[in-house]
C-alpha cells in the first residue's frame, strides 16, 4: 500500500502542473486592471495616473515577463509560499487559513447529515422494491434533486422570516468561540446542502443494493440460516458500499472546494465566498492559490477514498 500512495502521490504533480498553468494563464486574461482596485478609483481608471499605476504593477510584480511571474509563483508554491494578497496585502496562506474552517465545517456536517439519511432509505428502497416505502423515497428524492441548493437555501431563509420572524444571528461566530450560535448559523445551510446530496447517495444506494442482493453469494447467505441483519449488513450493504463511497468522495470535494452561493446566501465567510471576492477584486495571487488549495483538496480526497475500498472489499489489493 505504501507503494501505491506514493505512486498516486507523484502523479498528483502533473495534474497540479498543469492547474497552476491554467489558472496562472486563465487570471490573467480576466478583463480589468489591478491598480484601479489597489488606488481605490473607479473602473475606468479615472484619477489613477500612469506612474501610480506602474509603480503598483512594480511592487506586485505584474511588470515582469508572464513566464517570469508563472516561474516565481511556481517555486514559491513549491516551498509553501503562495504570495500575497493584491489586494489585502497580507499572505494568501493566512487569509485562506482563516476562512478553510468555515467550508470544512459546512462540507463535514453536510456529508454526515446526507450520509445518516441518504443510506437507510436507499436500503429501505432496495428491500422494498416497487412498493409504497420505495415509491415514497423515490418521489422525496426525485424532488430534492430537482430544486436547486439556492432556490432551497433562500426557502430557509424566506419562510421562517416571514411566519415567525426568524432570523439566523449574525456576524458569524467561529464554533470555538461560541458553538451554540454557530450551529445556529450552519444549520440551514447544512441542511440545503445535506438534503441534495443526500438524495444522490440514496439514489446509487438503492440502485446499487439491487444488483447486490441479486448476487448468488448473497442467496447463499440466506440459504445457511444467516439472519436477515448480518445478510445486509456484512454480505450486502459492504459490497454495495463501493460506487457510493467514490460519489460520496465527488461530493466532499465539491463541498471542500467552496460552496460558493450557499456561502453567499447565509453571509458565511469560507473559501467559496473568498473565491468570488478575489474574482471581483482582481486579486490574482488569492485566485492562484485558492484554486491550487482546492486541486490538492480533491487528489487527497480521491487516493483516500481509494484506499477505502480494501475496508469494503477485501478482494481489493494495491499493488
Amino acid at each position: 500500500m505504501g507503494r501505491y500512495i506514493i505512486r498516486r502521490l507523484l502523479l498528483a504533480f502533473p495534474v497540479l502542473f498543469v492547474v497552476s498553468i491554467l489558472v496562472f494563464g486563465g487570471t490573467r486574461v480576466v478583463p480589468g486592471d489591478i491598480c484601479t482596485i489597489v488606488l481605490g478609483v473607479d473602473t475606468s481608471g479615472a484619477g489613477a495616473s500612469r506612474e501610480n499605476c506602474d509603480q503598483v504593477r512594480r511592487d506586485l510584480g505584474l511588470d515582469k515577463p508572464i513566464v517570469t511571474q508563472y516561474v516565481t509563483w511556481a517555486t514559491g508554491a513549491i516551498q509553501g509560499d503562495l504570495g500575497r494578497s493584491m489586494v489585502q496585502r497580507r499572505p494568501v496562506l493566512a487569509v485562506m487559513q482563516s476562512r478553510i474552517p468555515t467550508t470544512l465545517q459546512l462540507a463535514l456536517m453536510a456529508t454526515i447529515l446526507s450520509i445518516a439519511i441518504a443510506l437507510p432509505i436507499g436500503v429501505l428502497s432496495a428491500l422494498k422494491q416497487d412498493k409504497l416505502p420505495d415509491v415514497t423515497a423515490r418521489f422525496l428524492t426525485i424532488g430534492w434533486l430537482s430544486m436547486p441548493q439556492f432556490w432551497v437555501g433562500t426557502m430557509l431563509i424566506t419562510f421562517p422570516a416571514i411566519w415567525w420572524g426568524y432570523a439566523t444571528p449574525v456576524p458569524y461566530e467561529d464554533f470555538w468561540k461560541d458553538p451554540l450560535t454557530n450551529l445556529e448559523q450552519t444549520y440551514l445551510p447544512v441542511l440545503s446542502l445535506g438534503l441534495a446530496f443526500s438524495a444522490t447517495i440514496a439514489r446509487l444506494t438503492r440502485s446499487s443494493m439491487l444488483e447486490v442482493l441479486r448476487q448468488d453469494y448473497v442467496r447463499t447467505a440466506r440459504a445457511k440460516g444467516l439472519q436477515e441483519r448480518v445478510v445486509l449488513s456484512k454480505h450486502a450493504l459492504k459490497n454495495a458500499m463501493l460506487p457510493v463511497i467514490t460519489l460520496i468522495g465527488i461530493q466532499v470535494g465539491v463541498l471542500m472546494s467552496g460552496t460558493v452561493v450557499i456561502e453567499f446566501l447565509f453571509a458565511l465567510p469560507g473559501m467559496g465566498s473568498l473565491l468570488v471576492e478575489s474574482i471581483i477584486t482582481k486579486d490574482f495571487a488569492q485566485v492562484q492559490g485558492i484554486v491550487l488549495f482546492f486541486a490538492i483538496i480533491v487528489i487527497l480526497i480521491n487516493i483516500a477514498v481509494d484506499l477505502s475500498y480494501a475496508l469494503f472489499d477485501p478482494r481489493v489489493r494495491f499493488a
